[in-house]
């Protein structure tokens, strides 16, 4: 039919070739991306379970990950922006006014730059490492994860809080196992005034490595208190528990706790 236009796939991709080549790109940068990043996890998980990896390398490797993840995935990003003319015309502007640029995004990213700067020396540094004990402000957990930005520590109760990594970086932790992996757990029983603490304390006297001692008097009673060292943060729940479960037992069976232990 003359001056009929059909518009076939042929005219759809050659009129939006640009918008398809960077949509193309940055769904290249994403699997590419991710099949790095799950390539480095699974070595990583072979080398834990062959040789086993310490905790520096542990926190470093998670770090190096994200890099290289963070870096494909800006780079794909880049490259299908630059297939637009316009954008090439902004960038070529941009490149003759760079000073002035470089101030306004680094004004305006500056907390996402400063987190990202705190979490690689953070990684280098190592002042906390994955699985250590740490207390910040107040806060006592185990380091869960080490990222870029923020660093995830698990609570006792099972609470994530989640740190901005310049805040770490700028602040006073306290780092419970820096030096030693070992974590000393504490459990306490109460005692009603007149109870025989020497044979209290004796009850504990055949278990390794446990400490027992008189905390406290007061009108109401005798805090007695017994220590012992878990391997890790991670089982000083559990070996606090037992501990203070076999304390209450004996106590009980000598007649000297009225609690029922279960």
């Amino acid at each position: 039919m003359p001056g009929a236009h059909f518009y076939t796939a042929a005219s759809f991709v050659t009129e939006h070739r640009n918008q398809i080549t960077a949509i193309a790109t940055v769904l290249a940068a994403l699997v590419l991306a991710e099949f790095v990043d799950r390539m480095l996890a699974r070595r990583g998980s072979r080398v834990q379970e062959t040789f086993g990896l310490s905790p520096v390398a542990d926190t470093r490797l998670r770090l190096i990950r994200r890099l290289i993840f963070a870096t494909i995935v800006v780079l794909g990003v880049g490259f299908a922006l630059i297939q637009f003319p316009s954008v090439k015309r902004v960038a070529t502007g941009v490149l003759a006014s760079s000073a002035v640029l470089g101030l306004v995004v680094g004004f305006a990213a500056r907390q996402t730059l400063a987190n990202g700067v705190a979490g690689i020396l953070l990684a280098i540094t190592q002042p906390i490492r994955i699985g250590d004990l740490v207390t910040f402000e107040d806060e006592t957990g185990e380091v869960e994860d080490v990222r870029l930005t923020y660093t995830y520590l698990r609570l006792d109760d099972g609470r994530r809080l989640i740190v901005p990594n310049e805040r770490l970086a700028s602040s006073s932790i306290v780092n419970h196992t820096v030096v030693d992996p070992r974590v000393q757990v504490e459990v306490s029983v109460w005692l009603p005034p007149g109870a025989d603490l020497d044979r209290a304390l004796e009850l504990l006297a055949d278990e390794e490595g446990v400490e027992a001692s008189i905390a406290e008097t007061d009108k109401e009673g005798v805090r007695l208190s017994a220590r012992t060292w878990a391997e890790n943060a991670r089982e000083r729940g559990a070996v606090a528990a037992g501990l203070r479960r076999t304390w209450l037992r004996r106590l009980r069976e000598e007649g000297l706790s009225s609690i029922e232990v279960s």
